[in-house]
């Protein structure tokens, strides 16, 4: 990652296998990627290569569409080509949750690690208090909402206001969804447009 203001260059050795997909907030602070592999998403800090949170979409692998980061840097969109969108809730963001009070934070304390108390954690496993002695998979944060789409095209996702999110398809529909901010699970699909005719996909 090249900071051009800070004429930085900070090195990030984010996954083993390829980078497939990844995001960043509007400032640069974090970075959120994906590998080829599908399984996990991987959250940084870029001023210094920190990896601040990891969180598991699944145990097969997956071609990943889409990362998207909420505005507030609150949860984490992420699509693939299992059939459905998953949102993690972060447990770091940018302080401020604006631009423009984070213009006037030092990059060294604009960074905060918490758990929101106005919403819920992800998930994980039963048996994550026996971290360190089995596999790390049991120890895997896992999505905090999720919304089934059929597996026939690709879908991408992004944050709308008052935890709604837009999901896009390359056949032309749009769904419009609905998630708990402190329970989670199954989204409320609010609307749904399907923009092209099947005939014109042909």
């Amino acid at each position: 990652v090249e900071h051009f203001g800070l004429n930085m260059v900070q090195i990030i050795n984010a996954h083993d296998s390829n980078i497939a997909c990844m995001t960043m907030t509007l400032d640069g602070l974090l970075l959120a990627t994906a590998s080829t592999k599908g399984t996990l998403i991987r959250i940084f800090n870029t001023m210094d290569g920190t990896r601040l949170q990891e969180v598991r979409r699944g145990v097969d692998r997956a071609d990943i569409y889409s990362i998207a980061l909420s505005p507030n840097v609150q949860w984490l969109a992420v699509s693939s080509d299992k059939g459905t969108v998953h949102i993690f809730s972060l447990r770091v963001r940018v302080s401020g949750e604006d631009s423009h009070s984070t213009e006037h934070e030092s990059s060294s304390n604009s960074l905060q690690a918490l758990v929101s108390p106005a919403s819920g954690a992800n998930p994980g496993s039963s048996l994550s208090f026996l971290r360190g002695v089995l596999p790390k998979y049991f120890s895997s944060e896992w999505s905090f909402a999720r919304f089934h789409v059929p597996e026939v095209t690709q879908f991408f996702a992004a944050f709308g206001a008052h935890n709604t999110i837009a999901i896009i398809g390359m056949d032309g529909s749009f769904y419009r969804c609905n998630f708990d901010p402190v329970n989670g699970g199954e989204m409320t699909q609010l609307e749904y447009i399907r923009f092209l005719k099947p005939e014109i996909l042909r």
